[in-house]
C-alpha cells in the first residue's frame, strides 16, 4: 500500500482499489423458492459483470472484550446479591463459551480494481523502464480511478440491493482500520483508530512473525 486517501487504496504500481463491505444473509433459513430467487438474481449479477472483482471474505476470532468488561462494569454497580451473582454467572458463561467454541467472527467485502493497463496504453508500454514509484501524481491517479470507479460501484450497489444484502464503500477511516488490524492481528481488543491524520506521523503498519496468518480468505 501507497496510500489511503479519498476512500480508495492506492498501491506501490499506481494501481487502486475500491473496498465495499457488504452484509450477508442465512440461506439455509429462506424457503426453496427464496433461495431459487436468490440464486438467480446472484446469477444475473455475475452476468451482468463487464469488469474485474474480488470476493474477500476475512475471518477472526469474536472479539467479547468489550461486552465483558461492560458485563463487569454492571456488576460491580448492582446492589442486589441475587442479581450480581447472576450477571456474573451470565459473564462467566459467555466468556466460556467463546473459549470453547472458539467463535468467529466473518465480514465479506468485494473489492474493485483499478490496474495501470485502465490508466492508458502510454503507461503499459513504458512499464518495465520506469524507475520505482508511482508513475503518475497522486491526484491524477485518483481522478482516473474515480472517474472508472463509480459507475462499477454503483452498479454493484444496485446489484446487491435485489439480492438482498445491504453494502457500503469503505471510507479511509475505515480502510485504515481494517488494514491496521490485518497487519497486527495482536492488537484485537486495543482501542480503536480514531483519527487519520495522527496515524500518518508514523508507519502504522507493522509485518507480523514470519508465517503468522490471520484468517484472510480470497475467492
Amino acid at each position: 500500500i501507497e496510500d489511503i486517501k479519498d476512500d480508495l487504496v492506492i498501491l506501490k504500481d499506481g494501481s487502486c482499489c475500491l473496498v465495499l463491505k457488504v452484509t450477508a444473509i442465512n440461506f439455509g433459513l429462506l424457503s426453496e423458492s427464496e433461495q431459487d430467487a436468490i440464486i438467480y438474481a446472484y446469477a444475473g449479477m455475475l452476468n451482468s459483470l463487464s469488469f474485474a472483482l474480488q470476493i474477500v471474505i476475512r475471518s477472526k476470532r469474536k472479539d467479547i472484550t468489550a461486552y465483558l468488561s461492560l458485563l463487569k462494569q454492571q456488576e460491580d454497580k448492582q446492589l442486589s446479591a441475587p442479581l450480581k451473582e447472576q450477571i456474573a454467572k451470565y459473564r462467566q458463561f459467555v466468556e466460556n463459551t467463546v473459549k470453547v467454541n472458539n467463535v468467529l467472527d466473518k465480514k465479506f467485502y468485494i473489492i474493485i480494481p483499478f490496474s495501470l493497463l485502465e490508466m492508458g496504453a502510454g503507461v503499459a508500454a513504458g512499464l518495465l523502464g520506469k524507475k520505482r514509484g508511482l508513475p503518475y501524481p497522486k491526484s491524477y491517479i485518483l481522478e482516473r480511478a474515480k472517474t472508472n470507479f463509480y459507475p462499477k460501484r454503483d452498479h454493484l450497489l444496485r446489484q446487491l440491493n435485489r439480492l438482498g444484502l445491504r453494502a457500503g464503500q469503505l471510507t479511509t477511516p475505515e480502510l485504515i482500520q481494517l488494514f491496521y488490524d490485518i497487519f497486527n492481528p495482536e492488537s484485537m481488543g486495543s482501542e480503536k483508530i480514531v483519527s487519520a491524520s495522527e496515524l500518518f506521523i508514523s508507519p502504522i503498519i507493522q509485518t507480523g512473525a514470519p508465517g503468522q496468518k490471520d484468517g484472510n480468505h480470497a475467492v
